[in-house]
């Protein structure tokens, strides 16, 4: 493997100046720089990172520790965050919590031994101590999707409070007033949170939230559907399901084909995170779509201000709502009462 001594000496200029090149200093010629430039390429070399982050004590390297990989909407926020942070000069090593405070605290010690730069984290089940430690420690780092309320670390999320009263005002205008919720883990803002904002959505429209119409999950399809296997079981069904999450949702519809029933005919269904899925279920699903791409890159220019000495500030961006045909609307034809983003779907 070639060495920077060898880069030197083919190109024909210092060691000191192959380090300037390689590190983008201004105060090399052209020439030089064209000569040190084709020297590296001809001889195949690569930079000892190990070496270089123990001298800058930088390793370009960002840790992602999300609350789930198999679920869609994460699996999305991991790839534009790798993008941003790619195309910002810094690489991304993920660990996936699997919704396991061991797992998370396992990943962020891990992360932090490899000597990363930075960490963004979507905090599974309130949080957890090592990744509550590093925190306080003053450890860079950016809550993403999630947070924990009372630590001091930026947050980067999407506003969803808007979006769920759009679809109450779009399923009142459909003629349903029997609404449920699969919520999330209560540990979770996002779970507590979507409740909250359902709760207060159809308060607005004088409609109640029984604890009947409250199933607890936890963001899996398996929850989604035992939780609407409940419902069905109702002396009075609800009209529609709202589940907190995009897998919940799959769950919900499977239990409610097991009955033999169809959507949105005998029960409507929505969901909170939209995926690229739902467009090919039958019938293609309602949802709150997060701007998931924007919010990947937002949190990782953030947690870079932070490892580079800037501030590092929270972003709050807004969720919309798609409508499809999943809660009795008709999009493709026009039939929707409410003036809310349409999908052609």
């Amino acid at each position: 493997m070639a060495s920077i001594k060898d880069v030197a000496a083919e190109a024909g200029v210092s060691v000191a100046t192959v380090s300037r090149v390689l590190n983008g200093h201004p105060s090399v010629s052209e020439d030089a720089r064209r000569r040190v430039t084709a020297a590296v390429t001809a001889l195949g070399y690569r930079p000892n990172a190990v070496a270089r982050s123990l001298r800058t004590d930088q390793t370009r390297t960002l840790g992602l520790v999300i609350s789930d990989v198999l679920n869609p909407y994460f699996t999305e926020l991991a790839r534009s965050v790798e993008e941003e942070a790619r195309a910002l000069g810094y690489s991304v090593i993920i660990g996936n919590a699997d919704e396991r405070p061991d797992l998370q605290d396992h990943h962020v010690r891990t992360l932090l031994d490899r000597r990363i730069d930075g960490l963004l984290v979507s905090p599974t089940d309130g949080g957890s101590p090592g990744m509550l430690d590093a925190a306080r420690a003053g450890t860079p780092m950016v809550f993403v999707d999630r947070w924990i309320p009372g630590v001091d670390v930026p947050v980067v999320r999407a506003d969803g409070r808007s979006a769920v009263r759009d679809l109450v005002a779009h399923l009142h205008a459909l003629g349903h007033r029997r609404l449920a919720i699969i919520a999330g883990p209560a540990a979770t803002t996002t779970g507590r949170e979507r409740v909250d904002a359902f709760r207060e959505a159809l308060a607005a429209f004088g409609l109640e939230l029984p604890d009947a119409y409250i199933g607890q999950g936890d963001f899996q399809a398996e929850s989604g559907r035992r939780v609407t296997e409940g419902f069905l079981d109702l002396p009075e069904p609800p009209e529609v399901v709202f589940a907190a999450d995009n897998l919940m949702v799959l769950g919900a519809l499977d239990a409610v084909r097991a009955r033999g029933l169809r959507v949105p005919d005998d029960i409507a269904l929505a969901a909170f995170d939209d995926i690229r899925w739902f467009v090919h279920t039958d019938p293609p699903i309602t949802a709150i779509a997060q701007p998931t791409d924007e919010l990947g890159r937002a949190a990782v220019r953030a947690l870079i201000d932070r490892v580079e000495g800037r501030t590092g500030e929270s972003v709050t961006l807004p969720a919309r709502l798609v409508v499809r045909r999943s809660c009795g609307a008709d999009p493709a034809s026009g039939q929707n009462p409410t003036a809310v983003q349409r999908s052609t779907s």
